[in-house]
Protein backbone atom coordinates (compact mmCIF):
# COMPACT_ATOMS: atom_id res chain seq x y z
CA UNK A 1 0.00 0.00 0.00
CA UNK A 2 2.98 2.35 -0.04
CA UNK A 3 2.44 5.66 -1.96
CA UNK A 4 -1.30 5.47 -2.08
CA UNK A 5 -1.44 8.58 -0.62
CA UNK A 6 0.91 10.60 -2.74
CA UNK A 7 -1.09 8.70 -6.27
CA UNK A 8 -4.69 10.30 -4.36
CA UNK A 9 -2.67 13.49 -4.72
CA UNK A 10 -1.58 13.47 -7.84
CA UNK A 11 -4.84 11.92 -9.59
CA UNK A 12 -6.51 14.94 -7.47
CA UNK A 13 -4.82 17.25 -9.84
CA UNK A 14 -5.83 15.98 -12.74
CA UNK A 15 -9.33 16.07 -12.13
CA UNK A 16 -9.27 19.24 -11.09
CA UNK A 17 -7.48 20.29 -14.42
CA UNK A 18 -10.80 18.61 -15.94
CA UNK A 19 -13.61 20.69 -16.72
CA UNK A 20 -16.74 18.98 -14.91
CA UNK A 21 -19.16 22.35 -14.31
CA UNK A 22 -22.46 20.42 -13.67
CA UNK A 23 -24.71 21.66 -16.84
CA UNK A 24 -28.12 21.43 -14.92
CA UNK A 25 -26.91 24.50 -12.70
CA UNK A 26 -25.17 26.34 -15.59
CA UNK A 27 -26.48 26.45 -18.85
CA UNK A 28 -24.13 24.97 -21.63
CA UNK A 29 -21.57 23.74 -18.98
CA UNK A 30 -18.86 20.91 -19.86
CA UNK A 31 -20.60 18.27 -17.74
CA UNK A 32 -19.24 14.97 -16.64
CA UNK A 33 -18.26 13.84 -20.30
CA UNK A 34 -14.76 14.48 -20.19
CA UNK A 35 -13.60 13.27 -16.67
CA UNK A 36 -15.54 10.14 -17.04
CA UNK A 37 -13.48 9.43 -20.21
CA UNK A 38 -10.32 10.03 -18.23
CA UNK A 39 -11.14 7.98 -14.76
CA UNK A 40 -12.48 5.09 -17.55
CA UNK A 41 -9.35 4.73 -19.41
CA UNK A 42 -7.40 4.80 -16.33
CA UNK A 43 -9.15 2.38 -14.10
CA UNK A 44 -9.55 -0.30 -17.47
CA UNK A 45 -5.81 0.40 -17.80
CA UNK A 46 -5.66 -0.54 -13.87
CA UNK A 47 -7.49 -3.86 -14.59
CA UNK A 48 -11.49 -2.66 -13.55
CA UNK A 49 -13.85 -3.94 -16.02
CA UNK A 50 -15.88 -0.18 -17.11
CA UNK A 51 -19.15 0.57 -17.46
CA UNK A 52 -20.38 3.65 -18.40
CA UNK A 53 -23.90 4.39 -17.12
CA UNK A 54 -26.71 6.85 -19.11
CA UNK A 55 -29.48 8.17 -17.55
CA UNK A 56 -32.77 7.93 -19.72
CA UNK A 57 -33.58 11.25 -21.30
CA UNK A 58 -30.03 12.65 -20.31
CA UNK A 59 -27.45 11.28 -22.84
CA UNK A 60 -25.17 13.79 -21.78
CA UNK A 61 -24.40 13.24 -18.98
CA UNK A 62 -22.59 9.93 -18.46
CA UNK A 63 -21.31 8.33 -14.76
CA UNK A 64 -18.79 5.55 -14.47
CA UNK A 65 -19.08 1.94 -12.64
CA UNK A 66 -15.70 -0.08 -12.07
CA UNK A 67 -15.57 -3.42 -11.30
CA UNK A 68 -12.27 -4.91 -9.70
CA UNK A 69 -11.31 -7.95 -10.85
CA UNK A 70 -12.53 -11.13 -8.41
CA UNK A 71 -14.45 -14.41 -8.09
CA UNK A 72 -18.40 -13.37 -7.17
CA UNK A 73 -17.70 -14.83 -3.22
CA UNK A 74 -15.24 -11.96 -2.72
CA UNK A 75 -16.77 -9.32 -0.83
CA UNK A 76 -18.15 -6.24 -3.13
CA UNK A 77 -17.75 -2.74 -1.60
CA UNK A 78 -18.92 0.07 -3.48
CA UNK A 79 -17.09 3.44 -3.00
CA UNK A 80 -19.09 6.32 -4.52
CA UNK A 81 -18.35 9.56 -5.40
CA UNK A 82 -19.77 12.40 -7.57
CA UNK A 83 -17.62 14.03 -10.65
CA UNK A 84 -19.61 17.25 -11.24
CA UNK A 85 -18.98 20.70 -9.32
CA UNK A 86 -20.96 23.65 -8.95
CA UNK A 87 -19.99 27.00 -11.29
CA UNK A 88 -16.83 28.77 -11.34
CA UNK A 89 -18.01 32.45 -11.82
CA UNK A 90 -15.94 34.83 -10.20
CA UNK A 91 -12.43 32.28 -10.05
CA UNK A 92 -9.46 33.94 -11.74
CA UNK A 93 -8.19 30.34 -12.80
CA UNK A 94 -10.69 27.30 -11.65
CA UNK A 95 -9.33 24.54 -13.63
CA UNK A 96 -5.29 25.60 -12.50
CA UNK A 97 -4.64 23.40 -9.15
CA UNK A 98 -2.31 25.57 -7.42
CA UNK A 99 -0.90 23.63 -3.90
CA UNK A 100 -0.25 26.49 -1.02
CA UNK A 101 1.43 24.58 1.75
CA UNK A 102 -0.91 21.81 2.61
CA UNK A 103 -3.74 23.01 0.70
CA UNK A 104 -4.93 22.29 -2.96
CA UNK A 105 -7.40 25.08 -4.60
CA UNK A 106 -9.06 24.60 -7.21
CA UNK A 107 -12.77 23.91 -8.52
CA UNK A 108 -14.31 20.66 -6.56
CA UNK A 109 -10.97 20.01 -4.80
CA UNK A 110 -13.17 19.35 -1.59
CA UNK A 111 -16.56 19.01 -3.43
CA UNK A 112 -15.55 16.14 -3.91
CA UNK A 113 -12.75 15.14 -6.13
CA UNK A 114 -10.48 15.01 -3.43
CA UNK A 115 -12.77 12.16 -1.82
CA UNK A 116 -13.13 10.66 -5.66
CA UNK A 117 -9.16 11.28 -6.21
CA UNK A 118 -8.99 9.02 -2.87
CA UNK A 119 -11.43 6.35 -3.54
CA UNK A 120 -9.80 5.48 -7.03
CA UNK A 121 -5.86 5.82 -5.27
CA UNK A 122 -7.15 3.51 -2.62
CA UNK A 123 -9.37 0.89 -4.90
CA UNK A 124 -6.24 0.80 -7.43
CA UNK A 125 -4.04 -0.14 -4.78
CA UNK A 126 -5.80 -2.82 -2.95
CA UNK A 127 -6.63 -4.41 -6.18
CA UNK A 128 -2.77 -4.12 -7.41
CA UNK A 129 -2.25 -6.18 -3.74
CA UNK A 130 -4.57 -8.77 -4.49
CA UNK A 131 -6.14 -8.55 -1.18
CA UNK A 132 -9.90 -10.67 -1.24
CA UNK A 133 -12.02 -8.17 -2.08
CA UNK A 134 -13.92 -6.75 -4.98
CA UNK A 135 -14.31 -2.67 -5.07
CA UNK A 136 -16.81 -1.11 -7.32
CA UNK A 137 -16.17 2.82 -8.25
CA UNK A 138 -19.57 4.09 -8.63
CA UNK A 139 -18.09 7.48 -9.87
CA UNK A 140 -21.48 9.21 -10.89
CA UNK A 141 -22.88 12.64 -12.28
CA UNK A 142 -25.20 15.09 -11.24
CA UNK A 143 -24.93 15.03 -7.29
CA UNK A 144 -25.00 18.70 -7.61
CA UNK A 145 -28.21 18.94 -9.30
CA UNK A 146 -30.50 16.03 -9.79
CA UNK A 147 -29.15 13.29 -8.47
CA UNK A 148 -29.71 11.45 -12.13
CA UNK A 149 -26.57 9.79 -11.80
CA UNK A 150 -26.39 7.93 -8.80
CA UNK A 151 -30.07 6.54 -9.84
CA UNK A 152 -29.31 5.77 -13.21
CA UNK A 153 -26.30 3.40 -11.61
CA UNK A 154 -28.26 2.08 -8.60
CA UNK A 155 -30.60 1.02 -11.37
CA UNK A 156 -27.47 -0.50 -13.34
CA UNK A 157 -26.32 -2.24 -10.23
CA UNK A 158 -29.68 -3.82 -9.29
CA UNK A 159 -30.49 -4.84 -13.20
CA UNK A 160 -26.87 -7.01 -13.17
CA UNK A 161 -27.93 -8.67 -9.80
CA UNK A 162 -24.60 -7.13 -7.55
CA UNK A 163 -25.63 -7.37 -3.77
CA UNK A 164 -22.47 -5.13 -2.10
CA UNK A 165 -21.61 -5.29 1.65
CA UNK A 166 -21.28 -1.72 2.10
CA UNK A 167 -21.38 1.85 0.40
CA UNK A 168 -18.67 4.18 0.94
CA UNK A 169 -19.49 7.70 0.08
CA UNK A 170 -16.67 9.79 0.08
CA UNK A 171 -18.27 13.42 0.93
CA UNK A 172 -16.17 15.84 2.74
CA UNK A 173 -17.01 15.19 6.36
CA UNK A 174 -13.08 16.24 7.52
CA UNK A 175 -12.15 12.56 7.46
CA UNK A 176 -14.92 11.90 10.26
CA UNK A 177 -17.08 9.28 9.62
CA UNK A 178 -20.61 10.98 9.18
CA UNK A 179 -23.50 9.86 11.57
CA UNK A 180 -26.41 12.20 10.23
CA UNK A 181 -27.68 14.07 7.37
CA UNK A 182 -31.03 16.49 6.81
CA UNK A 183 -33.24 15.99 4.43
CA UNK A 184 -35.40 18.90 2.72
CA UNK A 185 -38.39 20.00 1.18
CA UNK A 186 -39.27 22.59 -1.45
CA UNK A 187 -42.74 24.03 -1.11
CA UNK A 188 -44.23 26.37 -3.78
CA UNK A 189 -47.15 28.57 -2.51
CA UNK A 190 -49.65 29.81 -4.97
CA UNK A 191 -52.22 32.75 -3.37
CA UNK A 192 -54.79 33.71 -5.45
CA UNK A 193 -56.52 37.48 -5.57
CA UNK A 194 -58.46 40.35 -7.29
CA UNK A 195 -57.03 42.98 -9.21
CA UNK A 196 -58.33 46.91 -7.63
CA UNK A 197 -57.57 50.48 -7.96
CA UNK A 198 -55.29 50.66 -5.01
CA UNK A 199 -57.30 53.70 -4.31
CA UNK A 200 -60.20 51.61 -3.83
CA UNK A 201 -58.30 48.43 -2.02
CA UNK A 202 -61.67 46.94 -0.32
CA UNK A 203 -62.93 45.79 -4.56
CA UNK A 204 -59.83 43.21 -4.24
CA UNK A 205 -58.16 40.85 -2.99
CA UNK A 206 -54.67 41.48 -2.05
CA UNK A 207 -52.90 38.64 -2.66
CA UNK A 208 -49.68 39.83 -1.39
CA UNK A 209 -51.07 40.74 1.95
CA UNK A 210 -52.10 36.78 2.39
CA UNK A 211 -48.56 35.71 1.04
CA UNK A 212 -46.71 38.35 3.99
CA UNK A 213 -49.00 37.01 6.76
CA UNK A 214 -47.78 33.14 5.51
CA UNK A 215 -43.63 34.87 5.86
CA UNK A 216 -44.72 35.51 9.32
CA UNK A 217 -46.03 32.23 10.09
CA UNK A 218 -43.33 30.40 8.88
CA UNK A 219 -40.92 32.87 10.89
CA UNK A 220 -42.81 31.97 14.10
CA UNK A 221 -42.60 28.65 13.67
CA UNK A 222 -39.12 28.34 12.22
CA UNK A 223 -37.42 28.04 16.39
CA UNK A 224 -39.98 25.19 17.01
CA UNK A 225 -38.35 23.51 13.83
CA UNK A 226 -34.71 24.13 14.51
CA UNK A 227 -35.23 22.71 18.19
CA UNK A 228 -35.91 19.44 16.38
CA UNK A 229 -32.99 19.48 14.32
CA UNK A 230 -34.31 20.97 11.11
CA UNK A 231 -35.09 24.91 9.58
CA UNK A 232 -37.27 26.29 8.14
CA UNK A 233 -37.50 29.51 6.04
CA UNK A 234 -38.77 31.32 2.62
CA UNK A 235 -36.33 31.50 0.17
CA UNK A 236 -38.02 33.49 -2.97
CA UNK A 237 -41.05 35.36 -3.21
CA UNK A 238 -42.84 36.81 -6.28
CA UNK A 239 -46.21 38.64 -6.81
CA UNK A 240 -47.81 41.79 -8.15
CA UNK A 241 -47.64 43.51 -11.70
CA UNK A 242 -47.17 47.33 -11.03
CA UNK A 243 -47.97 50.51 -8.52
CA UNK A 244 -51.55 51.59 -8.12
CA UNK A 245 -52.73 47.91 -8.59
CA UNK A 246 -54.13 45.86 -5.74
CA UNK A 247 -51.72 42.29 -6.78
CA UNK A 248 -53.91 39.43 -8.37
CA UNK A 249 -51.37 36.30 -7.33
CA UNK A 250 -48.37 36.00 -5.19
CA UNK A 251 -46.03 33.23 -4.75
CA UNK A 252 -43.69 32.18 -2.50
CA UNK A 253 -41.26 29.19 -1.98
CA UNK A 254 -40.60 27.80 1.82
CA UNK A 255 -37.90 25.56 2.55
CA UNK A 256 -37.53 23.21 5.15
CA UNK A 257 -34.64 20.85 6.10
CA UNK A 258 -35.79 18.42 8.41
CA UNK A 259 -34.04 16.52 11.45
CA UNK A 260 -32.19 12.98 9.91
CA UNK A 261 -35.44 10.93 11.30
CA UNK A 262 -38.05 12.92 9.27
CA UNK A 263 -39.39 12.68 5.80
CA UNK A 264 -38.68 15.55 3.15
CA UNK A 265 -42.36 15.51 2.39
CA UNK A 266 -42.99 16.83 6.35
CA UNK A 267 -41.98 20.29 4.83
CA UNK A 268 -45.86 19.97 3.31
CA UNK A 269 -47.54 19.27 6.00
CA UNK A 270 -45.76 22.49 8.09
CA UNK A 271 -46.84 24.47 5.09
CA UNK A 272 -50.21 24.07 4.88
CA UNK A 273 -50.85 24.09 8.87
CA UNK A 274 -50.09 27.65 7.84
CA UNK A 275 -52.43 28.64 5.45
CA UNK A 276 -55.87 30.07 5.97
CA UNK A 277 -58.54 28.56 4.56
CA UNK A 278 -59.50 32.32 3.41
CA UNK A 279 -56.45 33.05 1.33
CA UNK A 280 -57.64 29.88 -0.84
CA UNK A 281 -53.58 29.31 -1.41
CA UNK A 282 -52.74 26.16 -2.88
CA UNK A 283 -49.19 24.37 -1.36
CA UNK A 284 -47.04 22.22 -4.04
CA UNK A 285 -44.39 19.59 -3.02
CA UNK A 286 -41.69 20.43 -5.43
CA UNK A 287 -38.67 18.34 -4.73
CA UNK A 288 -37.89 16.57 -1.28
CA UNK A 289 -35.31 14.33 0.03
CA UNK A 290 -34.95 12.13 3.41
CA UNK A 291 -32.73 12.55 5.46
CA UNK A 292 -30.41 9.86 7.44
CA UNK A 293 -28.73 8.44 9.96
CA UNK A 294 -25.92 5.71 9.64
CA UNK A 295 -27.20 2.34 11.42
CA UNK A 296 -26.11 1.74 15.25
CA UNK A 297 -25.09 -2.28 13.97
CA UNK A 298 -23.96 -4.20 10.76
CA UNK A 299 -21.71 -3.67 8.07
CA UNK A 300 -21.70 -0.25 7.63
CA UNK A 301 -21.21 0.21 11.67
CA UNK A 302 -18.80 -2.22 10.88
CA UNK A 303 -16.60 -0.45 8.29
CA UNK A 304 -17.18 2.68 10.23
CA UNK A 305 -15.73 1.24 12.77
CA UNK A 306 -12.98 -0.15 11.04
CA UNK A 307 -11.83 2.91 8.66
CA UNK A 308 -12.87 4.79 11.99
CA UNK A 309 -9.78 3.19 13.60
CA UNK A 310 -7.39 3.90 10.43
CA UNK A 311 -7.94 7.85 10.40
CA UNK A 312 -8.54 8.27 14.39
CA UNK A 313 -12.01 9.41 13.77
CA UNK A 314 -15.35 8.40 15.09
CA UNK A 315 -18.62 9.55 14.17
CA UNK A 316 -18.89 12.82 14.89
CA UNK A 317 -19.72 14.52 11.70
CA UNK A 318 -23.46 15.72 11.44
CA UNK A 319 -24.20 17.22 7.78
CA UNK A 320 -26.90 20.32 7.90
CA UNK A 321 -27.40 19.96 4.28
CA UNK A 322 -28.01 16.66 2.20
CA UNK A 323 -25.96 14.30 0.76
CA UNK A 324 -26.78 11.19 -1.25
CA UNK A 325 -26.83 8.48 1.40
CA UNK A 326 -30.51 7.76 2.05
CA UNK A 327 -30.48 6.79 -2.66
CA UNK A 328 -27.29 4.40 -1.52
CA UNK A 329 -29.13 2.38 1.63
CA UNK A 330 -31.87 1.74 -0.67
CA UNK A 331 -28.73 -1.18 -2.43
CA UNK A 332 -26.96 -1.87 0.79
CA UNK A 333 -25.87 -0.58 4.37
CA UNK A 334 -24.13 3.12 3.73
CA UNK A 335 -21.32 5.33 5.56
CA UNK A 336 -20.22 8.93 4.53
CA UNK A 337 -16.52 10.04 5.61
CA UNK A 338 -14.13 11.96 3.09
CA UNK A 339 -11.29 14.63 2.81
CA UNK A 340 -12.58 18.14 3.03
CA UNK A 341 -10.99 21.56 3.10
CA UNK A 342 -12.62 25.36 3.06
CA UNK A 343 -14.09 27.62 0.59
CA UNK A 344 -17.09 24.29 -0.64
CA UNK A 345 -19.33 26.23 -3.98
CA UNK A 346 -17.10 29.38 -3.03
CA UNK A 347 -14.29 31.01 -4.95
CA UNK A 348 -11.58 30.21 -2.68
CA UNK A 349 -12.46 26.15 -2.58
CA UNK A 350 -9.64 23.97 -1.45
CA UNK A 351 -8.76 20.90 0.08
CA UNK A 352 -6.39 19.54 2.96
CA UNK A 353 -3.61 17.73 1.24
CA UNK A 354 -3.04 15.47 4.50
CA UNK A 355 -6.65 14.46 4.83
CA UNK A 356 -6.62 13.11 1.00
CA UNK A 357 -3.54 11.15 2.07
CA UNK A 358 -4.53 9.88 4.59
CA UNK A 359 -7.98 8.99 3.62
CA UNK A 360 -6.85 6.77 0.38
CA UNK A 361 -4.21 5.11 2.66
CA UNK A 362 -6.60 4.52 5.97
CA UNK A 363 -9.60 3.24 3.20
CA UNK A 364 -7.17 0.98 1.54
CA UNK A 365 -6.02 -0.77 4.38
CA UNK A 366 -9.81 -0.73 5.62
CA UNK A 367 -10.62 -2.53 2.39
CA UNK A 368 -7.53 -4.94 2.72
CA UNK A 369 -8.81 -6.26 6.09
CA UNK A 370 -12.16 -6.44 5.22
CA UNK A 371 -10.94 -9.04 2.71
CA UNK A 372 -10.69 -11.34 5.73
CA UNK A 373 -14.26 -10.01 7.81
Amino acid sequence: MEGVGESAVELLEELVRIDSVNPGLVPGAAGESQIVAYLQQRLSSAGFATEVVIPPHAHDRPSLLAYAPGPDDWPAVVLNGHVDTVGVEGMAAPFDPRIEGNKLFGRGAADMKGGVAGIVAAAEAVVASGARVRPVLALVADEEDASIGSAAAIDALHTHGLLPEVCLIAEPTDIEICRSLRGFGVVRVTFPGKAAHSSQPENGVNAVTHMGRLLHAVDEQAPRIRALGGDFMATSVSGGLSTFVIPDSAQCVVEMRTAPNQPGSQALVEVNNLLDDSWKATAELELSRDGWQLEASGKAADFARDLGAQLETGPTFAAPYWMEAPMWQELCPTLICGPSGGGLHAIDEWVDLAQVRSFAAGLARTLSSWSDS
